[in-house]
Parts: C-alpha cells; sequence; structure tokens
C-alpha cells in the first residue's frame, strides 16, 4: 500500500533524526506489510487446497451491507484468492438476487443458515442479518469449524456478547467485527504515536456520527415483495421475546424498534468507538458510563410514518482505569460532526473522519518539546480493507484489526450506555466479576431479550 506524507512540520529539528523516526513507524505498521502468501505462513487448518484459497458464506443479504460484502468478496475473488461459496437471506427475492449476482446455483443459497455450516467446504462465514441474530449465528459458526466476520455491533445485548467472546478463546477462530474503520491507517498511527509518547498522557477521545434526513432516518423503501409467504418471519425473529405479526416496516425498518436494536448506539456508535478505543494503544473495559438522548423532533411525523422507539439524538460519556474518557456524539436530526479529536496533555491529534489523515498539534507550553505534524495520503476506511485484513489474519493465523478483545470492551461501552440511558443510571463496571452497579453500590442485572417493556 503506498502511503504519503505532508511536510508541513514545522523544522526546528534535525531532519535526519525525524525521518528516521518516520520510517520506524512506517516499518512498524501492519497495515504496510504485504504479506506474500504460502512463505511463512501458518493458515488454518480449515483453510487448505486450491492454493489456501478462502471460500466464503454471507449469511443475510439485505440492501446496504450485506450485499456489500457479498458483492465485494465476489469481486474481489481473485486478488483476495476467495470464493463467494454460498448465502442465506429468509426473504426470497434477496436469495434470487444473491444467486444471480455470485453466479451461484439453487443449492447454495438457502433459508437456514446451519446448512452452510454442515458444509465442509466453507471455511469462513460472514454475517450481516440484523443485531439479535448475531450472536447464535457466530457461536454455531465458529462451534462448526469456521472463521467469522460479524457486522456490528458484535451482539444486540452484552450477556451474548461475552458468549461471544468465550466462545473466540475456545475454538480458537479468527474472528472480526465488520467496524471497517478499524482497518483505516490513520487509527494505527495514532496508537503508535500515543504509545511513543507523541501527546503526552492521554486525557480524551472525542467522536461525532451525525446525519439529518428529511422524514427520519433507517425509513428505507419496503420492496413491494415483502410479503409473509415471500419472507420467514418467524426465523428472522429470533430470540426477541416479543412475537409480533408479520411487519414489513418492522423487517425493513429494524433499526427503528428496541427489540431490534439499540438504535444509535448501535448503528453508528461502533463507527466511532472502535476506532478511537483502538487508536489509544491499550482498549479497556469502561469503569463508569452514563448516556442521555432526546427524540424531540419526531422525524418519522414528517411523512407519516410509524414513529421510532430509538431516540433520535444520543450522546455517551465512558471513563476507562487509566483515565482515558472518551464522548461520541450521534444524531439523526442535525449532520453537523465536529469530527475525531484525541486529547493529551501535550497534544492534540486531530484525525481525518476516514483515518485518512493525522494533525499533531502541540500546546503552548509543549510547543519546544513537541514538532507539529500533518500526515496525509493515509489508507482510508473501506470495507474492502477490512474483508481483506480478516482475510490474511485467517492465512497468517493472527488477531485481524477488529478483534474480539477489542470487541467485547467497545460491546460493553454500548450496552451500559443503552443500559444508562433507558434506566435513568450511571453504570459502573467490574472486569473482572463482569458485574455492573450503580452509583450506590447495587447491583444491575444486563438488560437482554424481554428485560423491558420495550426489548
Amino acid at each position: 500500500m503506498e502511503t504519503k506524507q505532508d511536510s508541513t512540520r514545522v523544522p526546528r529539528r534535525d531532519f535526519i533524526r525525524k525521518t528516521a523516526a518516520a520510517a520506524a513507524v512506517v516499518a512498524a505498521s501492519p497495515l504496510l506489510r504485504t504479506p506474500v502468501y504460502g512463505q511463512n505462513q501458518a493458515p488454518s487448518a480449515n483453510v487448505a487446497g486450491a492454493n489456501d484459497r478462502i471460500a466464503v458464506a454471507v449469511v443475510g443479504v439485505g440492501y446496504g451491507i450485506g450485499q456489500n460484502h457479498l458483492q465485494g468478496i465476489h469481486e474481489k475473488a481473485a486478488p483476495n484468492n476467495t470464493v463467494l461459496a454460498a448465502a442465506c437471506d429468509l426473504f426470497s427475492r434477496r436469495r434470487d438476487w444473491a444467486k444471480e449476482k455470485a453466479g451461484l446455483k439453487d443449492s447454495d443459497v438457502v433459508v437456514d443458515y446451519r446448512k452452510l455450516l454442515e458444509r465442509k467446504d466453507i471455511d469462513a462465514v460472514v454475517i450481516a442479518t440484523h443485531d439479535p441474530w448475531h450472536a447464535s449465528i457466530s457461536l454455531d459458526a465458529m462451534n462448526a469449524g469456521k472463521h467469522v466476520y460479524c457486522e456490528k455491533p458484535l451482539t444486540r445485548y452484552l450477556d451474548e456478547a461475552f458468549k461471544v467472546h468465550d466462545a473466540v478463546k475456545k475454538t480458537g477462530k479468527i474472528f472480526q467485527v465488520g467496524s471497517q474503520g478499524c482497518s483505516a491507517e490513520g487509527w494505527h498511527r495514532c496508537a503508535d504515536m500515543i504509545k511513543a509518547g507523541k501527546i503526552g498522557t492521554l486525557v480524551w477521545g472525542q467522536g461525532y456520527y451525525c446525519r439529518n434526513v428529511s422524514g427520519g432516518e433507517w425509513n428505507y423503501d419496503i420492496d413491494d415483495k415483502s410479503l409473509p409467504e415471500n419472507i420467514d418471519w418467524e426465523r428472522w425473529l429470533g430470540p426477541v421475546k416479543t412475537r409480533a405479526p408479520f411487519s414489513a416496516e418492522h423487517f425493513h425498518r429494524w433499526r427503528k424498534y428496541y427489540r431490534y436494536c439499540a438504535g444509535l448506539l448501535g448503528d453508528l456508535v461502533p463507527h466511532r468507538l472502535h476506532p478511537l478505543m483502538l487508536a489509544s494503544g491499550n482498549p479497556e473495559f469502561p469503569v463508569r458510563v452514563t448516556c442521555v438522548s432526546s427524540k424531540n423532533v419526531h422525524s418519522d411525523k414528517e411523512k407519516n410514518l410509524p414513529e421510532r422507539e430509538v431516540a433520535e439524538h444520543i450522546q455517551l460519556v465512558a471513563e476507562f482505569p487509566s483515565g482515558y474518557m472518551v464522548t461520541i456524539t450521534c444524531s439523526t436530526v442535525n449532520a453537523k460532526s465536529p469530527g475525531f479529536a484525541i486529547y493529551g496533555h501535550k497534544a492534540t491529534m486531530n484525525i481525518g473522519s476516514s483515518g485518512e489523515r493525522i494533525e499533531l498539534i502541540p500546546e503552548k507550553d509543549y510547543a519546544e518539546e513537541i514538532d507539529p505534524e500533518t500526515i496525509g495520503g493515509l489508507v482510508a476506511e473501506d470495507p474492502r480493507v477490512h474483508e481483506k485484513n480478516w482475510f490474511d489474519s485467517i492465512r497468517g493465523n493472527k488477531p485481524p484489526n477488529a478483534h474480539i478483545d477489542l470487541a467485547i470492551r467497545v460491546q460493553t461501552v454500548i450496552s451500559l450506555a443503552e443500559m444508562a440511558d433507558r434506566l435513568k443510571i450511571t453504570c459502573l463496571f467490574d472486569e473482572k466479576t463482569r458485574k455492573i452497579t450503580d452509583a450506590s453500590g447495587k447491583e444491575i442485572p444486563p438488560i437482554t431479550y424481554g428485560t423491558l417493556p420495550l426489548s
């Protein structure tokens, strides 16, 4: 991968020293190393034959991310030495699309994902279903010997997340969460710079992901073939306790409803939280999380659509044992986004929204110690880059960029934030016992399916 740097640093110190230091950072970056397949690689046990070609199945080929994965993996099959071998979806029209787009046989496209897991020729599974199915499919896939790429969030609820975490540790499968920002080069550079002391003690990280769609975010078009005879509704509900009658509204716009999704916390927050925790260089479990939200615009009413249960605007704050704090703001009713920043007591880093650029700005009192620096042209956030990182990790038997140890810490923040918001409390967390308490020390059971009226 080619990278370019802007030459905007103040030439206050020895040029040779700075050039050598920069070269060391580049050499240390795993994103810039190009693996040579078949040379000093240790392929996973269930990736064999055809020069270690990886056969992939996609579970969930809905409009958007699921279809993006299927099409992208199919189109990049040759350079990645992979094959799109099968697909699963509960909607007949999407199964037909998958067959046509990837040239699959009828037997390769199924309703029940377990039929794919029975196949010995499939090495890895991409999970792009709605959130309640993430845990079950992940667990079944790993227990069947498959590597897993699971779209964010890791799971719908926290108890499931720890089951997935423990299964990854037990099975040794390569597990990647689909937060593609983790494969943007900027965040890995930030981690290297922070560990090298470039900003002093890490203090605070901020991220924003804000949108503003007339008529309401997630009000996707409803396919006219979305009928009970074409969709396996009972299977789609999965572990959801409220067995509602068939609803095309819920099927296509599930992010609006708590029983399927945490709303902004499940959809947009992971895009900001994964990178900010990765960039710290030492992702931690939180010790305290709070969150507030509002729903005062009622954007669905603009087009006379069913009103969402989830919030239109949220703000969370998480505190970590080291003292690092993260704030994330997400909105569906105002699109202004100040952007990413990581603050240290000696300098601040502004980061491009796709991880493509870093600007290091020293604090005034440390300007003689730290040079300003701008690094541009970095590998940006891209689903294809993130998928390739997963494939490379499978072949190299090494953790991917959005590995389970990062994912479980991120999911803990997300789940505690949902509890804090919906129960109107501040959540304290003990990583050794995995227990949640409020400020008085009272233990609070993690919410899960059926805990709350809208869960």
